[in-house]
């Protein structure tokens, strides 16, 4: 008979790096000396990466409880106090079936579909996927569904692509399917590379086997027998995990030949990829499977047409097939219950940045931004003035706190000059200079062009010798027309959506914060404070006591003055570091 009493710790790529292995071989040592009768488990991240290390306890006395911000150092406490003195500690509680905790209304906030096994079973199992209805899609559609039914249930749950540019789904599947072919290929593309966003590691570490089935499904639809997973080799645990998916699948018959019976054949491979950002761009993508350099091709034509080595081809992302087993056990109209007119369902977010509750939330889509940064995120950190939310990463846009009303579904966000993006989400705070923030991802954007379009490549390399002038305070008169100007002529003359989309950022702080650019420009001041040329720090004599602690704390010895006299910084050396500001106590030290 199972064991009743259960124990799981988070030990997704957040929480091995917060200490859940410590905290793992913990539990583990303390069942064992106090001979505790319980089932450990490891499973993945539930989305509150900002907790962890987390711990669930499951048993019949107090139900489901859920321990947060753990180490190593807290778990003989915790275990003593809930299996022996039978008081759990209610300090590290998150949330409890009978113990409260107050943390569980992000949980309540969200309609998890996607992250509906995540940081619920444990992702090497696939006997734990299939008690939650794994593979129950994947036999549904085997022996009651044609392809053409299939594609049409897709088409009618109004899922479109998850990975940025919001596609239809069923629509692709159906372009795939028309045309035909010797050999059709399937594709996943999981090269997530946005800086902040972890939506599709966190799912391929948390749930593999769904995503295999969402494959399976839409191979099963296009009259494929052959896929691959395009993951990014920075993400070993998700590539490892995939792997152990892999295999198990093919031990219980759902990969190979004959699935379940039938006579559908599909085989699956992972691809690592090396890291280049492009190769996220499908026709980039697949040129990198085929042995080439990551470049993009012209379309048409479309991968559907000729993809894979000429061949038909289907490519979604890591979310997209997420959706497909649930909708097809479930149902489209099910689905299209949630979300709005023209983007159903819901949509997966990785929160990072200045937000309170960091991490994964799968939200509605139409919930508005305010919603998801603040009832869903728990607001900014040490509760500052909210100032922009970046949405879709390097190709996408900063919308301001006058747009936080703005639901959050792909017409919507478009119009404000962002996207949906895959679902990066970075909340800044009034510390945030936006003129910076343009230079990180255009920075970004301009490294990781494959050089190909001439616009993308010498474009963005000129922007950004623009914006790096102005936050080192030689900005001109006429910078920000240029600005503009190139961004134009970069989206219209680049051939892939990096180049395409690579002046967002630039375009949509230009328009929101343009009085910030010209602070720099014409006053050669940084709002923010945070554009070092720009800003001075300086000694107010009639706070300083003379106490040394500034002149002490400065790594070049820009500070001068005797004990118990008013000091002074030499700007001409100080390096504007702030260590001086942070050594103060008595708040003489001024940032200008």
């Amino acid at each position: 008979m199972e064991n009743s009493v259960r124990i799981k710790v988070g030990l997704a790529s957040c929480g091995i790096a917060a200490g859940g292995l410590d905290v793992l071989e913990k539990v583990e040592n303390f069942l064992k000396e106090h001979d505790v009768d319980a089932q450990l488990e490891h499973t993945g991240c539930i989305g509150m990466c900002y907790a962890e290390v987390l711990m669930e306890i499951d048993d019949e006395e107090f139900g489901s409880t859920m321990y947060g911000y753990l180490n190593a150092a807290d778990i003989d406490d915790i275990l003593n106090a809930h299996f022996v003195e039978k008081k759990p500690l209610t300090d590290h509680i998150i949330f409890s079936d009978k113990l409260g905790g107050e943390e569980k209304v992000i949980l309540d906030y969200q309609t998890r579909i996607v992250l509906r096994n995540c940081g619920v079973i444990d992702p090497e199992s696939i006997d734990e996927y299939i008690e939650r209805g794994g593979y129950e899609a994947l036999q549904k559609v085997l022996k009651d569904m044609s392809p053409v039914d299939v594609i049409e249930e897709i088409k009618e749950s109004g899922l479109r692509g998850r990975g940025g540019a919001g596609f239809p789904t069923g629509l692709k599947w159906q372009f795939a399917y028309n045309n035909y072919a010797d050999k059709k290929y399937v594709i996943c593309n999981a090269d997530e590379g946005d800086p902040g966003a972890f939506m599709d590691r966190s799912v391929l570490e948390g749930d593999p086997h769904a995503v295999l089935e969402g494959m399976l499904i839409g191979a099963y639809a296009i009259g494929s027998d052959t896929g691959f997973i395009y993951c990014r080799a920075e993400y070993p645990l998700a590539v490892k995990r995939l792997r152990i998916a892999i295999e198990k699948a093919k031990e219980k018959g759902f990969l190979g030949s004959n699935i379940m019976g039938s006579d559908f054949n599909f085989d699956l491979t992972v691809y690592e990829g090396a890291g280049a950002f492009v190769c996220g761009e499908e026709t980039a993508l697949m040129c990198s499977i085929e042995g080439k350099r990551g470049m993009p091709t012209l379309r048409p034509p479309y991968p559907a047409e000729s993809g894979l080595w000429g061949k038909p081809t289907n490519i979604n992302n890591v979310e997209t097939y997420s959706n497909v087993a649930w909708i097809i056990r479930n149902g489209a109209k099910k689905y299209a219950e949630f979300g709005t007119e023209k983007s159903k369902g819901t949509k997966v977010f990785a929160l990072t940045g200045k937000i309170k509750n960091g991490g994964l939330v799968e939200v509605p889509m139409g919930m508005t931004l305010r919603d998801v940064i603040y009832k869903v995120g728990g607001g900014i950190i040490e509760d500052r003035k909210f100032k922009a939310v970046q949405l879709g990463g390097p190709s996408g846009g900063c919308i301001p706190e006058s747009l936080l009303d703005t639901p959050v579904d792909y017409d919507s966000l478009t119009k404000t000059g962002a996207i949906m993006g895959s679902g990066g989400m970075v909340v800044m705070d009034d510390t945030t200079c936006m003129v910076d923030m343009a230079r990180f991802f255009l920075n970004f954007t301009q490294d990781e062009s494959c050089g190909k379009c001439t616009f993308c490549r010498i474009g963005t390399k000129r922007m950004l010798e623009i914006l790096n002038r102005i936050t080192q305070g030689k900005g001109e008169p006429g910078d920000i027309e240029i600005l503009e100007d190139l961004s134009r002529k970069t989206i219209k003359g680049s051939l892939c959506g990096l180049g395409q989309t690579a002046p967002n950022p630039v375009l949509t702080t230009i328009k929101y914060f343009r009085d910030e650019y010209e602070a720099h420009i014409n006053d050669k001041t940084c709002p923010a404070g945070v554009c070092k040329d720009l800003i001075k720090y300086l000694i107010i004599e009639d706070k300083c006591i003379g106490c040394g602690a500034c002149k002490r704390a400065c790594p070049v010895d820009a500070i001068t003055g005797e004990k118990k006299e008013v000091h002074a910084i030499n700007q001409d050396i100080c390096t504007k570091c702030g260590a001086c500001m942070t050594a103060c106590k008595f708040d003489a030290v001024e940032k200008l």
